[in-house]
C-alpha cells in the first residue's frame, strides 16, 4: 500500500505538472503564451485603442502580450490635444507614444479632422462670430502641421478625415460646420497638409456604417474622386462597429470586395462586436434592456460573429493591413452607454478580469 500511495502521489504530481504546462501554453494571460499578434504574425498587425490611464493599470500587460499596434482612443482628437488656439495638451498623447516606442509597437494617429470633439474656438473669432473659410482652413493647417510633425517617425498611419460622409440617403457630405464653412475642400487640404508634415506616414479616410450599401457607395465615390485629383490618400479605415446580428457573411464579403477594388490599403480601425442587436440611435434604457446581459446564447452568437469576421479578414490579407479593436477588454467599452444609456456591453475578446473569452479561441484557432 505504501508503494501504491507513493505511485498515486507521483502520478498526481505529474498530472498537475502537465496541466500547468498546458495552461501556460494555451492561456493568453500567461507571459509565455502566444497573443493575438503572434497568431496573426503572417497576416496583419493586431491593434487596440487605449487611454493613457489604461497603460498605467494591469491592462498594460494585456496590451503588450496581445497586440503589436495601438491607437489613442481620445488623446489625439482635436478638442483634447488642442483645446485652445495657443494651447496644446501633449501629456496623454506623448505618454501613449512613449509606451508604443518602449514596447516596439506600431502607433496609429486618430484623428486630424472630425465633426465631433472639435473645440468650439476653432470655428469662432474673437467676437464669437463664425470664422471665414480662409481663417478656418488656416487654423486646420496649423493644427495638422503641428500635430503630425510632432509625431513624425513615430505615428506610422493617420486617420486624417473621420466620418465626413452623411448617413442620410439624400445627402452626400455630412453637414458639419467644417462642410458648411469650407465645403469639401477641407478634406482634400487635410490630406495634403498631413502628407507635407510627414511624407512617410500612411493616410487613411475613416468611417463607420461601411456595410450599408448606400453609404459604402458614397465613401467609394469620394475616395475615387480624391485619388483622381492626386490627393495623397493611401487607405480606407473601416471602423467595424458591428454586432451579433450584422454583418452577415455575404454582407461582409461584399463590403470587403467593394473596398478592395479601390486599390487602396484597408484597415479595420475600431473593431467590436456588440452582444445586442445593432441600434444606431441614442436612447434611454427601457424595459427589457438588461445592464448585465451576457447570456450563453449571446456568447455563442458573438463567438460565431468574431469567427466569421476573421475568416473574411484572412481572406483579404493582400489588401488588409491592420485590425484594431476599439478598447482593451469588457471592463470598459465606449458601448457601455451607447446607444442605450446605462446598459453594459461585452463587445471584446477579453472579459472584465482580462481573461480570454470563448470568442478568443474562435479567432485564433484556424
Amino acid at each position: 500500500m505504501k508503494y501504491l500511495s507513493h505511485l498515486v502521489i507521483i502520478l498526481l504530481a505529474a498530472a498537475i505538472s502537465m496541466s500547468c504546462v498546458a495552461y501556460r501554453a494555451h492561456h493568453p494571460a500567461s507571459p509565455e503564451a502566444p497573443g493575438l499578434k503572434d497568431y496573426y504574425r503572417d497576416y496583419f498587425p493586431i491593434g487596440v485603442a487605449v487611454s493613457g490611464y489604461a497603460l498605467h493599470t494591469d491592462e498594460a500587460g494585456l496590451v503588450t502580450r496581445q497586440f503589436n499596434s495601438i491607437t489613442p482612443e481620445n488623446a489625439m482628437k482635436m478638442s483634447v490635444i488642442h483645446p485652445g488656439e495657443q494651447q496644446y495638451n501633449w501629456r496623454d498623447a506623448d505618454s501613449i507614444a512613449a509606451f508604443a516606442r518602449r514596447n516596439g509597437m506600431k502607433l496609429r494617429g486618430h484623428t486630424l479632422v472630425w465633426h465631433n470633439q472639435a473645440p468650439k474656438w476653432i470655428f469662432k473669432d474673437a467676437n464669437g462670430q463664425q470664422v471665414s473659410k480662409d481663417v478656418l482652413l488656416q487654423r486646420l493647417k496649423e493644427h495638422i502641421m503641428t500635430v503630425v510633425k510632432r509625431y513624425k517617425g513615430i505615428v506610422y498611419a493617420w486617420d486624417v478625415a473621420n466620418e465626413v460622409i452623411s448617413d442620410r440617403k439624400d445627402e452626400f457630405y455630412r453637414n458639419s460646420l467644417w462642410y458648411q464653412i469650407c465645403g469639401e475642400e477641407y478634406i482634400e487640404k487635410a490630406f495634403q497638409w498631413a502628407h507635407e508634415a510627414d511624407p512617410d506616414a500612411l493616410l487613411f479616410y475613416n468611417d463607420y456604417n461601411e456595410i450599408n450599401t448606400v453609404k459604402r457607395e458614397k465613401m467609394i465615390r469620394m475616395l475615387n474622386n480624391l485619388v483622381s485629383k492626386g490627393v495623397p490618400v493611401h487607405g480606407v479605415g473601416l471602423q467595424a462597429h458591428w454586432a451579433v446580428n450584422e454583418p452577415s457573411a455575404e454582407q461582409l464579403d461584399k463590403t470587403m470586395a467593394d473596398f478592395a477594388k479601390l486599390g487602396l490599403k484597408i484597415q479595420i480601425t475600431e473593431f467590436d462586436v456588440s452582444v445586442y442587436r445593432k441600434e444606431h440611435e441614442m436612447r434611454s434604457r427601457e424595459a427589457g434592456d438588461s445592464a448585465m446581459e451576457f447570456t450563453a446564447v449571446k456568447e455563442q452568437q458573438q463567438l460565431e460573429q468574431f469567427r466569421r469576421c476573421f475568416e473574411s479578414f484572412r481572406k483579404y490579407r493582400d489588401v488588409l493591413t491592420g485590425v484594431t479593436f476599439w478598447n482593451i477588454s469588457d471592463r470598459y467599452s465606449w458601448l457601455d452607454n451607447f446607444p442605450v444609456r446605462g446598459r453594459k456591453d461585452y463587445p471584446l475578446l477579453f472579459d472584465k478580469e482580462l481573461q480570454p473569452k470563448k470568442a478568443f479561441w474562435a479567432v485564433v484557432k484556424f
